[in-house]
């Protein structure tokens, strides 16, 4: 008879990933240390609406603090979000990456505005997206608290502000929907979203830890689209889910409270004369890789 298989160890807690950061911090040669973050759930609490989401005050200013050290440490976004949307509601510094769409849209937040890259479908790649808005308008119609978003390559059915057994129910047929159109189908909490791209949250963090030659990546993310991303990253990265169920994230903390809070300790770290930089400032150490 086959032995059962072993379970996934439980991500290790708060005070690990603390350590863990310090000793980062402290090692020149994983500089500059890419922080990509999600966004709701993450740094900003989950909300009903999701036009009232917005980051923590502790959050923006930890990340005010860590986009003052360009030398040890990279920001970015990586969300289900537009990017449009993310640099609306996310009070982020200039220089950070936003990642939009589950990976499908990059831009960078400038000191007037937003640089983004454009997105460009195919002709079939937009009759597929035009074909599954009207589906999913079809699925949401007559059921309270069920209600579609347009993304630039996705249509998204949202249920949280429905009841269990109409948010189940239309879950299921939005799932249908994107077997039949959809490139990616992502099913989350209280979301399917349906992409005509084939993008996800890890290939493009992979791509951007690339592309800056970061030395070590921290992600963070409370959701399913976010295990993509845990799992295309390295054994030397830093992974965790803020919250709880299951994981591939090495590390867990439980809200996104303690995630602020460990921000700010990083950005402690980083601040000149910190025993956690050896007394001087990391930013104004060796370059990455030295």
């Amino acid at each position: 008879m086959p032995a059962a298989p072993t379970p996934p160890a439980e991500p290790a807690g708060t005070d690990d990933l603390r350590a863990a950061l310090r000793a980062l911090v402290a090692d020149p040669a994983r500089r500059p240390l890419l922080i990509a973050l999600d966004f709701d759930g993450t740094l900003a609490p989950l909300q009903d609406d999701p036009e009232a989401s917005r980051l923590l005050p502790e959050a923006v200013a930890a990340l005010r603090e860590l986009a003052g050290h360009p030398d040890a440490v990279r920001l970015a976004l990586v969300s289900g979000r537009p990017a449009a949307d993310l640099h609306r509601l996310a009070e982020v510094p200039a220089g950070t990456v936003l990642i939009g769409s589950h990976g499908a849209e990059r831009a960078r937040v400038g000191e007037h505005g937003l640089d983004r890259d454009v997105l460009t479908l195919t002709d079939d790649q937009s009759d597929r997206l035009t074909r599954l808005g009207g589906e999913m308008q079809a699925v949401a119609r007559g059921r309270d608290g069920v209600w579609v978003e347009t993304k630039p390559a996705a249509v998204v059915v949202h249920t949280r502000m429905a009841d269990p057994g109409t948010g189940d129910a239309a879950e299921r047929e939005a799932l249908g929907v994107g077997q039949r159109l959809g490139s990616v189908t992502l099913h989350g909490k209280k979301v399917v979203e349906v992409s005509v791209l084939d993008a996800d949250k890890g290939a493009a963090l992979v791509a951007l830890r690339d592309e800056l030659r970061a030395g070590s990546v921290l992600s963070a993310g409370d959701d399913v689209t976010d295990e993509h991303a845990f799992e295309a990253l390295g054994p030397d990265d830093l992974t965790v889910k803020v919250g709880d169920g299951p994981t591939a994230a090495r590390y867990r903390v439980p809200d996104p409270e303690a995630l602020s809070a460990l921000l700010a300790g990083l950005a402690a770290d980083l601040a000149p004369g910190a025993a956690g930089a050896g007394g001087a400032d990391p930013a104004r150490g060796a370059p990455p890789g030295a």
